[in-house]
């Protein structure tokens, strides 16, 4: 994972937007790491929109379960006659009839190769999936969140350092002036201390501007629209002083099988493509079926009149029924063996996706502790490279300060120092942000 990288310079539009935006993030309000992750999970519409997911996945099940209920099915019939009809033996006459059947039928599904049922339990999967699919995006944005909360406070230190950069090269190069006015400097020293102020500020408006834009960033995890109305707590002193080494991968990894949303996700879509096998070869078998229904008929006759009456015709016309029915498959076109053969490939499929996420989670957690450790070197090494950068440069201000140093050399150990300085505070939070990492995997509550 690369966190940090060097400030570029931001310019047209996106520079205006982020110079006005530096401006509006004073005395606001200050929230801590966790804060900023609970605004997130409970404002990201990624969180939503996969939990809409897991709803229909919900309505699934329930309809799967529904579908074991016999179905009753009520009809009502009319129809209309007219015309020349054979009344008796060699009589025709015009008539005109009016006919009204009304039915109740129900049927129920006795035997369907099981079709039904696996249908419930792979849905009661699919579900357990989504729903699972739901953690993992909350896992997914806390670690978004945290990278994006770090990037603002390395910004926030890249920007002090650089202010206090510009308040030193301003400071010499009034100092210069002034010495130039009495005759004690040229005018290449003068040009080289209005180079390294020049520098100065743009280091400080490249670093404001990057700030701006971390800013944005989490905001927009949060779901927040500018202005920002807030600012982030920094780390406690001793953060760094509490950082484990000593971390085994395998041990992390053994913990992150029974933790990690991703790799529950991948099991669970796993048994699911499973149980669809089950689904499809329920169309080998037959299917029995069970039914009966209610029905009676009435008609009116306009010819002749004194037609029995409308009730009296119900009653005397009511009947029963029942059935029963087999359906045996003989030959669909191979389309039932096909759909079975297409599941089976499907299972692999997925069974491939669950070793691959393990695979991937061993990977990434191997990389994880390697850029730990690496991270603690350089942290280490960066700040006793920053302590003497700080004394060297004391040393080369003072000298030059009595004029025993000249202007390049004393511009030089400033830009050392400077760098240092910036090398310092990306190591610092390099390593905060790896740290991080490891207890993402263990499932930590991420705190600081």
């Amino acid at each position: 994972m690369k966190m940090f990288t060097k400030n570029k310079l931001i310019t047209g539009s996106a520079l205006l937007v982020a110079l006005s935006f530096s401006q509006q993030i004073k005395a606001q309000e200050v929230i801590s790491i966790q804060q900023a992750v609970e605004n997130t999970l409970k404002n990201n519409l990624n969180i939503k929109q996969a939990a809409f997911n897991a709803a229909l996945s919900e309505e699934n099940v329930r309809q799967s379960k529904n579908a074991l209920l016999p179905t009753v099915n009520g009809t009502v019939n009319q129809s209309m006659q007219w015309g020349r009809s054979q009344v008796t033996s060699g009589l025709y006459l015009n008539t005109q009839n009016y006919s009204l059947s009304p039915s109740v039928s129900a049927n129920l599904l006795l035997f369907g190769g099981g079709t039904q049922l696996n249908q419930i339990r792979q849905n009661k999967l699919l579900l357990a999936a989504d729903q699972t699919n739901v953690e993992k995006v909350k896992n997914d944005l806390i670690l978004q969140v945290v990278t994006a909360y770090l990037q603002v406070l390395n910004n926030q230190d890249q920007v002090k350092a650089t202010q206090q950069q510009l308040d030193v090269a301003n400071s010499t190069l009034k100092r210069e002036q002034a010495l130039l006015d009495v005759g004690n400097k040229t005018l290449a020293d003068i040009s080289q201390a209005k180079s390294q102020a020049a520098t100065a500020e743009l280091n400080l408006t490249n670093a404001q501007n990057q700030l701006t834009i971390s800013y944005l960033t989490l905001g927009q995890l949060m779901e927040i629209q500018p202005p920002m109305t807030f600012k982030v707590q920094p780390p406690l002193v001793n953060e760094l002083n509490n950082i484990q080494n000593n971390y085994v991968p395998s041990d992390i990894y053994n913990q992150a099988l029974n933790t990690f949303p991703d790799i529950k996700l991948a099991s669970l879509n796993t048994k699911a493509a499973e149980k669809a096998i089950d689904v499809a070869r329920g169309s080998y078998y037959p299917r029995v079926t069970f039914g009966g229904g209610l029905g009676s008929f009435y008609q009116y006759q306009f010819a002749f009149p004194g037609n029995n009456p409308f009730f009296s015709q119900l009653s005397d016309n009511f009947g029963k029924s029942i059935n029963m029915g087999i359906s045996i498959p003989i030959f669909n076109g191979f389309n039932a063996r096909s759909n079975v053969r297409k599941a089976k490939i499907a299972f692999q499929q997925r069974k491939t996706d669950e070793q691959l996420s393990k695979n991937n989670l061993i990977k990434v957690i191997n990389q994880a502790v390697a850029d730990l450790n690496a991270a603690q070197s350089r942290y280490s090494s960066t700040q006793n490279a920053f302590q003497a950068q700080k004394d060297a440069f004391y040393v080369i201000e003072q000298r030059y300060a009595v004029g025993l140093v000249n202007s390049l050399d004393y511009s030089t150990a400033q830009t050392n120092r400077n760098k240092a300085e910036i090398d310092f505070i990306l190591a610092k939070y390099d390593l905060l942000f790896r740290a991080k990492v490891i207890d993402y995997y263990l499932g930590k509550q991420i705190v600081f």
